[in-house]
């Protein structure tokens, strides 16, 4: 019986694929690198002020104070904007996208988040730019409005999923804020990895939360964050810009 040869595509859809899925994953793993030029590591959200004050003292204060966040804002108001600023790249949808950063920086509840959330945005938006991702340069004002944004947009142009991005988006945020604290409380590396340890065991469950939300059920407030972070403004001597 004759046998019919195999095609080149029939030898190389698995390959290709797997090194699709591959390319993702490195992707995503880069964007969430702390040594990404946006300046991340320059930001504690309050936390700074939050230490002086003597709200957080020890490692487990804060851990609850991440996981509080993780569960009150992240989950309710950043994951789920995340993923309708991905659906609207996708869509070509530039007013939706807008409508998405508007909201979001309309539940930034201080200026220091406001100015945190365009500085990032910026130099990630420049970046995409230089990386010359399709659109990058037509829609760069408007993604140097958000940083969530510029991930949003960066995600879907090199093809990475929706939950691995909202996972991704999630840890990033979670590492920067436990790195931050590590320094100012100040504790140990090893106390900073082990709380992050266990924040990362509870990043599924908020981003399951984030991800099943409807329009209606987008927001959150975070009185104790709007507090350290207002506060944090007129603060004597900081190293942290908020």
């Amino acid at each position: 019986m004759a046998v019919t040869p195999a095609t080149m595509t029939d030898i190389d859809i698995e390959p290709r694929r797997g090194a699709d899925s591959d390319l993702a994953l490195l992707r995503l793993l880069h964007l969430v690198s702390p040594t990404l030029p946006t300046g991340a590591f320059t930001y504690s959200q309050g936390i700074e002020w939050a230490v002086e004050a003597g709200w957080l003292r020890s490692a487990a204060d804060l851990e609850n104070w991440v996981s509080d966040q993780l569960e009150q804002s992240l989950a309710r108001l950043d994951l789920p904007l995340l993923v309708r600023m991905a659906d609207a790249v996708d869509a070509a949808a530039d007013a939706a996208l807008a409508n998405w950063i508007d909201l979001l920086l309309a539940g930034r509840e201080s200026s220091e988040l406001r100015a945190e959330e365009g500085h990032r945005g910026r130099a990630l938006a420049d970046l995409l730019r230089a990386w010359a991702l399709p659109r990058a340069d037509a829609l760069h004002v408007l993604l140097a409005r958000s940083q969530a944004a510029g991930f949003a947009f960066a995600a879907r142009r090199w093809g990475v999923e929706t939950r691995p991005m909202a996972l991704g988006y999630a840890w990033a945020w979670a590492e920067n804020l436990m790195l931050a604290g590590v320094k100012i409380v100040p504790l140990g590396q090893r106390q900073g990895q082990q709380a992050l340890a266990r924040l990362s065991a509870q990043l599924p469950t908020v981003v399951e939360t984030g991800l099943r939300l409807t329009d209606d059920e987008i927001g959150a407030s975070s009185v104790a964050l709007a507090i350290a972070s207002a506060r944090h403004e007129q603060q004597y001597t900081r190293l942290f810009r908020s």
